[in-house]
């Protein structure tokens, strides 16, 4: 079994809010683990008839709070890594992205140069897209505390882009019908697919709103 899935095997068997905000901030962070095994099995458990949390059996596990719990556990993980590329630096950050233990968290140079280029692109509001799209997630934060964002605006764009992924991805729970194996399977395609939908919703309001301006 690979890491991950010790750790959905692991996590099947311990649900509860603590675990789904540790997982969402080890998600968030540099280390590599989808949102995909996460969220959606915890809101699948939350549709069904007297639904309880795993390791609790007492109380019933709210949809609301999982989301809310998912996002917590996101911006803990981003704050880390904001943190550490402020305490750390450039030279620092990127000698550890090529290192064999930055490797082993599927970092390298070239990724964190491809999230900074995407922040410096969209600027801050980079910390709020970036969390729609494959291979930015988990690594939007860096840039941000290389150039030593604002710290307030950094949270809320992070706290606004994960509550809603992570509302997606509830809606997915439900859909998906507990398959953790399939989520896990076609995660990213899952990601590109919510970019695609997201980008035509914004086109749409974008348009709409251009065409209204053109009339008056």
């Amino acid at each position: 079994m690979s890491f991950i899935d010790n750790i959905i095997t692991w996590y099947s068997a311990h649900m509860s809010y603590a675990s789904i905000t540790a997982l969402m901030a080890v998600e968030s962070s540099f280390i590599p683990f989808p949102s995909e095994v996460v969220i959606p099995p915890a809101a699948f458990v939350a549709g069904q008839p007297e639904s309880v949390l795993c390791t609790t059996g007492n109380y019933p596990i709210d949809v609301l709070l999982i989301v809310l719990f998912g996002t917590l556990g996101a911006i803990i993980g981003a704050v880390i890594n904001y943190g550490l590329s402020v305490w750390l630096g450039r030279i620092i950050i990127y000698k550890f992205a090529d290192s064999r233990l930055g490797h082993l968290c599927l970092l390298s140079s070239e990724k964190i140069e491809k999230a900074e280029a995407y922040f410096r692109e969209k600027g801050n509001v980079s910390t709020f897209i970036g969390r729609f799209i494959p291979g930015i997630r988990q690594l939007i934060s860096i840039p941000a505390g290389l150039s030593r964002m604002n710290f307030g605006a950094f949270l809320w764009w992070t706290f606004l882009g994960a509550f809603i992924w992570n509302c997606i991805l509830a809606a997915l729970g439900y859909l998906a019908a507990g398959q953790m194996d399939l989520i896990k399977e076609y995660s990213h395609e899952l990601s590109v697919a919510i970019l695609v939908i997201l980008g035509l919703a914004i086109v749409f309001f974008v348009v709409k709103r251009l065409l209204k301006a053109k009339k008056d």
